[in-house]
């Protein structure tokens, strides 16, 4: 068993400052790119939550000094912001581009029927639809003329104007 190496464990190897540099500008950076493309974390598709990874994976690299400049970061950084902003605004004119990136919602309640093949497709459980129908304030299925999951993994409801009350929407014992 190797013995703990205190000193290479407290005692940083590079310049504490030029870290505080590098973490600061990166982490403006950032943030810039953040409002400037407007993405807020209530509202992240598949294709901004791997700019999240990839850009926490580059900035990583600029702030712990794998890279020689704290330019090379910013500018793999600055990359992924452009592709990102590429991506949008193709998808923004061309609806091929859109399909491909955004795919489409997946009706998972119609007419106050549970429709179990795309259920299962979505692989999700009775429970979880349940579970998400509560949330939306929906007590009973029979309420319900439409339930998709939608792109975003976010569930949209409508409701029937007037229905039967039909069974409760309840968990299963387990």
């Amino acid at each position: 068993m190797k013995p703990i190496d205190w000193h290479a464990m407290f005692v940083p190897s590079g310049n504490p400052i030029e870290l505080v540099v590098r973490g600061s500008i990166l982490y403006l950076l950032i943030l810039a790119g953040f409002r400037i493309f407007r993405r807020d974390a209530g509202s992240l598709s598949v294709a901004d939550l791997l700019v999240v990874v990839l850009i926490a994976d580059a900035a990583q690299n600029g702030m712990a000094g794998q890279y020689q400049s704290i330019t090379e970061g910013a500018l793999l950084v600055a990359t992924i912001f452009g592709w990102n902003f590429v991506l949008d605004a193709l998808a923004y004119r061309s609806r091929f581009v859109y399909r491909l990136l955004h795919p489409r919602s997946l009706l998972l309640v119609r007419d106050g029927r549970i429709l179990r093949p795309n259920l299962r497709s979505a692989m999700m459980t009775i429970d979880d639809l349940a579970e998400q129908l509560r949330e939306q304030g929906v007590e009973s299925v029979a309420d319900v003329r439409e339930c998709r999951l939608e792109s975003d993994g976010k569930m949209s409801v409508i409701r029937e104007e007037k229905g039967d009350a039909g069974p409760k929407v309840r968990d299963r014992p387990r």
